[in-house]
């Protein structure tokens, strides 16, 4: 039987996911000289409780926070230019959430975000949802205005160089996986990848869209393709972690 993950779609995240991201975010996010600081992001919990579903839900998680470092002078900017901030119905401990929460609501071209009837609600994320949907016209406009100011046709202008570079070097690398030997032998992975349609090469320089190899100098990690990375964390493999990407 297969093991169902979080599936993670355009029309929003599940309240966890937000919860844990800001979390995350809080901990990680850019600080800035307190005389020019202009959104305030309250205390900085040394170890957050994190609880995630499952690992799909752990991964979507720490990018929906990472995402949001990478634009976080641009949010700050938005909030600001839209008067959403300051808002003082909301608490600086949750800025983390507000600014994590507006990066998705950008993603998804300012659309309301579906919610499943078996999702378990978070009242923190309500609260700041329902906030920001107050201001969603201002936002949209804000986001607008920058665009046009810099003459950007998406966002991706406003990562920072150094960033860009890295995450184009990244994307080209190949994906390696772990195999857990405590719970899935080589040869029962290689047969279960093989039946899912992909091939197995010699080495990684053979390296094609549905191939892997296995790690010539450990032989229990496997590498495949940078372009079946979202395909291969939907895989039973994964899911079960029987494979755990490197």
């Amino acid at each position: 039987e297969k093991r169902a993950v979080t599936q993670i779609e355009k029309n929003g995240y599940p309240d966890s996911i937000y919860i844990n991201a800001a979390k995350i975010f809080q901990g990680i996010h850019t600080e800035k000289n307190k005389d020019g600081m202009l959104v305030r992001y309250g205390d900085n919990p040394e170890c957050p409780m994190m609880v995630f579903k499952d690992e799909h839900s752990r991964r979507v998680s720490y990018e929906l926070a990472f995402n949001a470092l990478k634009y976080q002078d641009l949010l700050e900017q938005i909030l600001l230019d839209s008067s959403a901030y300051p808002c003082y119905s909301i608490a600086d401990e949750l800025t983390s959430l507000l600014v994590v929460m507006l990066y998705d609501l950008q993603d998804r071209k300012f659309q309301e975000r579906k919610i499943s009837d078996e999702e378990e609600l978070v009242a923190e994320v309500r609260e700041v949802g329902q906030y920001l949907y107050r201001y969603i016209t201002k936002l949209a406009a804000a986001l607008a205005r920058c665009r046009i100011k810099h003459d950007a046709l998406s966002i991706e202008y406003f990562v920072p160089e150094t960033i860009w570079k890295q995450e184009q070097r990244a994307s080209a690398l190949p994906v390696c996986a772990w195999i857990n030997t405590f719970k899935i032998s080589l040869e029962d992975v290689i047969k279960d990848l093989e039946m899912k349609g992909l091939t197995k090469v010699e080495s990684v320089s053979d390296l094609d869209h549905y191939t892997f190899a296995v790690d010539q100098h450990c032989h229990d990690v496997l590498v495949f393709p940078s372009s079946l990375r979202e395909e291969l964390l939907n895989l039973d493999l994964f899911a079960d972690c029987k494979l755990l990407l490197q």
